[in-house]
């Protein structure tokens, strides 16, 4: 299962360093970032992400109007995201809890905090990994496992389903449709490709080849190298 987060800081290095922590946990992805809480209002109104991490302002006006912005957000969505402040002092942390805040962490932003963070947000948010997917196709509808799958492959607007037994299914969804939805051990690694990671038997880099079931061989792109890395992180043994 991927989680999906917002990031809300209006300093670029920042963002840059939170965005390169999160490469140590490759089931969450970046929807967006903002750096305001009026763009971040719209933009979780809007994407809907799971997680916010928000870098709490300076000075003393600026946090308690960004802590009621916050507080005001429970009124336009149904499911609230799981807020952690990232602050440079403790003071606030109270307040921050009161208006809606999960977690509070003080900078610098550790790798080990933000695993720990993270942690207790998916103690917080369980989730139940489907076991296979439906493919409708007008009327006729097909159960697929999702161990089943080896790869998909975009085929313009529609995307072919290989399976293990050598089966191919074809989906009236775009490959895109299914990066988003399926489970995390499904990872892009081409513009035309999605692996099934379970189904990796060896990645050679220099020839930008990805190996499955030892026997069929996908290209990878240099654009999804982080996720060809977290591929041999998570198999890694």
């Amino acid at each position: 299962m991927r989680f999906s987060f917002l990031i809300i800081d209006d300093n670029a290095i920042n963002v840059k360093e939170t965005l390169e922590l999160f490469e140590n946990f490759p089931n969450y992805f970046c929807a967006g970032v903002a750096k305001d809480s009026q763009t971040a209002i719209n933009q979780i109104i809007k994407v809907k992400p799971q997680l916010v991490i928000v870098r709490i302002p300076i000075k003393s006006n600026e946090k308690t109007s960004f802590f009621k912005t916050i507080n005001d957000l429970f009124q336009y969505v149904d499911l609230m995201p799981y807020f952690i402040a990232l602050a440079s002092e403790p003071d606030y942390a109270l307040e921050a809890v009161q208006s809606g805040f999960s977690d509070y962490i003080i900078v610098p932003l550790e790798l080990q905090e933000l695993g720990k963070s993270l942690f207790k947000f998916e103690k917080r948010n369980p989730t139940t990994i489907p076991s296979a997917i439906c493919i409708k196709s007008y009327s006729d509808y097909q159960f697929v496992a999702l161990q089943d799958i080896v790869y998909l492959k975009a085929d313009n607007n529609t995307t072919d389903i290989q399976l293990y037994n050598g089966k191919t299914v074809n989906a009236y969804k775009t490959l895109k449709h299914f990066e988003n939805t399926l489970p995390f051990y499904f990872l892009r690694i081409h513009k035309s490709y999605i692996v099934n990671i379970n189904h990796v038997s060896r990645i050679h880099f220099s020839k930008s080849k990805c190996y499955l079931n030892y026997n069929e061989i996908l290209p990878f792109s240099i654009t999804y190298r982080d996720n060809i890395e977290a591929i041999i992180r998570k198999i890694n043994i």
